[in-house]
């Protein structure tokens, strides 16, 4: 059976490093197959490819937590995190959760809208534990920024791989 692709899903498949495009498209296209997709979209890249890189469920658990936050990559460009490392440093509004022990591992930019950046850089994190991603504040409020509109995209491709999600940091 031919698949076919949106034209949204293959813009994202030339972010794939050269060397590995073809293996990966070929992957994404076998994994629409086993679930009889006809029509390659977005999603159904994010979701191939979560699974084929989420943490085995068999592992023990981390010790401590390690957490990660990602934020808005236009929102970056005026904002230098403050207000997210300074809630994280006093464990205050969304890392209260956390005791003394908790480290911050990552903090990153989602890469531009559909968030292409994410699942990447949390792959890149899960060999150092990472249990926890938290969104930025910036990618969820209304106001003086617009609301991330993949931010749901972006959370279960996150869950996929096996890590949790909270939504917010200094807000």
């Amino acid at each position: 059976m031919q698949v076919k692709w949106t034209k949204e899903a293959l813009q994202y498949m030339n972010n794939v490093p050269f060397f590995v495009r073809e293996k990966a498209r070929k992957k994404v296209e076998e994994w629409a197959r086993q679930k009889g997709v006809e029509e390659i979209t977005m999603n159904e890249v994010m979701e191939a490819r979560s699974k084929m890189t989420a943490r085995d469920p068999n592992a023990p658990p981390p010790a401590k937590p390690r957490i990660a936050v990602v934020r808005c990559n236009i929102v970056s460009e005026v904002c230098p995190g403050v207000g997210c490392l300074n809630s994280f440093n006093k464990r205050e509004q969304h890392f209260a959760r956390y005791g003394p022990d908790a480290e911050l591992i990552g903090f990153f930019t989602c890469g531009g809208c559909c968030g292409r950046r994410v699942s990447r850089l949390v792959e890149k994190l899960l060999p150092y534990d990472l249990t926890h991603v938290h969104l930025s504040s910036c990618m969820l409020l209304e106001g003086d920024y617009p609301r991330c509109p993949f931010k749901e995209q972006i959370k279960k491709t996150i869950q996929a791989k096996g890590v949790e999600v909270i939504e917010g940091t200094h807000h």
